[in-house]
């Protein structure tokens, strides 16, 4: 049995097959090694009756995760994995290899994220080169859910809003000032709390001020991520994963076209294509 594993900063999607069939699927909180200790993520797959029913018997982990890239994180990652699937060959690697695999397969070409964080990289058929983008919630993510749960919460707290929009806002989330800095600054995993504005925004989207927000966030991820990458390989249009890209994607494919750049494939979770990948490899 194998197991395929894409977890972002708020949820990780996991898919459990055998002799090419699927026995399981299942959604369960978000493991990231830079906000997660070794203790915390063990406790997390103890919970999980599918996967203590499940355990002896997969032979196989495929486990793809934002901050899974050094190979310390891997490492700890991987050792975790190890202790509770202890019959399991583990491999560990960074969620942009996931969306590479999943949008190109084994061929040669861009990948772009732009999700719960974003990134983007160059892949070579094997391995995505390795790149300056991927700096975190608080110095990166431009475009993301991240991102955009910042500008919003920014909007409310310097009161720039328009009011139609923060009437809306108040009567959703019983939030103040104090509450909104102590679970930025103060409480764990504030990158859950930034993001959980998704919904909200998508639902208010045509509004010019959230529109208007969304594109700036678009161009920035142009700019800071894709630009410098299509320099370096021309001619390549850019595949993406991740819900903000397959939420916005008439708006993403617009932006791009301003600058000059071709977008390809955009799919929502990489889960799917992932485990077929590996269903076909094993």
């Amino acid at each position: 049995m194998i197991a395929v594993v894409f977890t972002g900063s708020r949820f990780s999607d996991w898919r459990l097959a055998e002799k090419g069939k699927i026995v399981t699927g299942f959604r369960m909180m978000g493991i990231n090694p830079y906000l997660h200790d070794e203790r915390f993520i063990l406790q997390l797959l103890n919970k999980n009756n599918n996967l203590i029913n499940y355990a002896e018997q997969i032979r196989r982990i495929y486990f793809f995760g934002a901050g899974s890239s050094s190979p310390e994180r891997k490492d700890k990652i991987a050792m975790v994995l190890k202790q509770f699937f202890i019959h399991a060959k583990v491999v560990v690697d960074h969620d942009v290899k996931a969306s590479a695999l999943s949008t190109l397969g084994d061929e040669k070409g861009l990948i772009g994220i732009l999700g719960s964080g974003s990134n983007a990289a160059y892949f070579n058929g094997k391995r995505t080169t390795d790149n300056n983008f991927g700096l975190g919630y608080i110095l990166s993510d431009e475009g993301s859910a991240n991102w955009i749960g910042r500008m919003l919460l920014k909007s409310f707290l310097n009161e720039t809003m328009p009011s139609e929009l923060r009437e809306k806002f108040v009567e959703r989330y019983p939030l103040d000032r104090k509450i909104i800095l102590d679970k930025v600054y103060n409480q764990v995993n504030p990158t859950l709390f930034l993001t959980s504005f998704a919904d909200f925004v998508m639902e208010n989207h045509k509004h010019r001020f959230i529109k208007r927000m969304i594109y700036r966030g678009f161009k920035l991820y142009v700019e800071t991520y894709l630009l410098p990458l299509t320099k370096q390989y021309p001619n390549m249009a850019v595949n993406f994963t991740g819900s903000v890209a397959a939420g916005y994607e008439e708006w993403l494919r617009d932006v791009a076209d301003g600058y000059g750049i071709s977008i390809g494939t955009v799919i929502r979770e990489p889960i799917h294509n992932l485990l077929k990948y590996y269903l076909n490899k094993n």
